[in-house]
């Protein structure tokens, strides 16, 4: 068994993952792992797997989950003394979370746990909304847009809670209070 701590974070558009992340990136010496920055990179450095997945997006296509799990690979074997990984962004469905459990697996460096950071719909429409007034996102001041948002990350994440809870992985987070007391939280649910 893996004594690195490898955190999946989840939460609906406004829950807070981002300021999150950052706290317990520093607080545990973890790596983020975040796809989106992961594919940038790859492509920037003309990897093998950057080329393919640039090719593909250049094409209009999504980036298939063997590519996006390559890149992951490489980055946990590029950081391999790391304590342990925050993946932000992935998985997103069922099919990527079993090839990732596969991926680690073949590591010995298993999924300690998925935080779910949980906001009531209501409390994320006005943070949202409210953010919109800040940082010029046209999709943060729609309220109608912002709602529709949250609906399709339920939906989406929905049998992940379930594939997570099935292994006694899924920790829900109140995610309301101060960022301190969020904090506080998502620390002990680590335990």
């Amino acid at each position: 068994m893996s004594n690195k701590l490898n955190i999946v974070l989840f939460g609906p558009p406004g829950a807070g993952k981002g300021t999150q992340s950052e706290f317990l990136i520093k607080q545990h010496g973890l790596v983020h792992l975040s796809t989106g920055e992961l594919l940038r990179a790859e492509i920037k450095e003309e990897t093998p797997l950057g080329m393919e997945a640039k090719e593909l997006m250049d094409m209009g296509e999504l980036v298939p989950d063997h590519v996006v799990i390559g890149m992951i690979r490489n980055c946990i074997e590029a950081h391999h003394n790391a304590p342990g990984f925050i993946f932000d962004g992935f998985p997103r469905t069922k099919a990527q979370a079993e090839s990732l459990d596969s991926m680690l697996a073949s590591k010995s460096e298993p999924i300690t746990a998925m935080l779910a950071l949980e906001v009531s719909e209501s409390e994320l429409v006005k943070r949202l909304l409210k953010r919109g007034e800040t940082s010029g996102r046209a999709d943060d001041k729609n309220e109608d847009v912002i709602r529709n948002r949250i609906r399709e990350y339920e939906k989406k994440t929905a049998p992940l809670k379930d594939y997570y809870s099935a292994q006694g992985k899924y920790k829900g987070v109140n995610g309301v209070g101060t960022i301190a007391e969020i904090t506080a939280r998502l620390s002990s649910a680590i335990g």
